[in-house]
């Protein structure tokens, strides 16, 4: 069997720049789990359809299994991995885990991605807001309330956070 043709990718990943060997016919998706390890980054359908493969490129949530690296190159990527601060998590992070917005945990990272440029653009996003911008994020285990209160809460600690500094 033929040994795939291979691209050098440089990508910026997390705030870091990546240099990567990849296959040419690769997603980002596979790109990220497969040659960078960044495995929070979901495979779901493989489709655009279920939103478990979301990251943000230049602060916009994209669906990973559909977008090849090379057309990312030089845009701002950021994973699930790249939210936390070190070994801190985000507010968002810290209200899934206080509201319980995560049960089976596969959907959560791309759910994550959404709502962060959500309230990258508003701390005070209405449910309704809110549902819109999760709409690419199907979840089979939540009835998404639990999602939307986090959601809401994580507003009001940035706010806080914001206003104390």
């Amino acid at each position: 069997m033929k040994e795939p043709v291979r691209q050098i990718l440089h990508l910026r990943v997390n705030g870091e720049k990546q240099e990567v060997l990849a296959p040419i016919h690769h997603t980002l998706l596979e790109v990220l789990r497969e040659e960078l390890d960044l495995t929070g980054t979901k495979h779901g359908c493989e489709l655009g359809e279920c939103g478990a493969c979301s990251v943000l490129v230049d602060g916009v949530p994209t669906l990973s299994c559909l977008t090849l690296p090379i057309e990312v190159q030089g845009a701002a990527i950021t994973t699930v991995e790249g939210l936390a601060n070190g070994s801190r998590m985000n507010p968002l992070q810290v209200a899934f885990a206080e509201n319980g917005a995560a049960q089976c945990g596969y959907c959560t990272p791309g759910i994550l991605m959404s709502a962060t440029a959500l309230l990258e653009r508003t701390l005070e996003p209405t449910e309704s807001e809110i549902r819109q911008a999760l709409a690419g994020n199907l979840c089979r285990c939540t009835g998404y309330t639990k999602i939307i209160d986090a959601v809401m809460q994580a507003g009001r600690d940035i706010k806080l956070q914001r206003a104390r500094t």
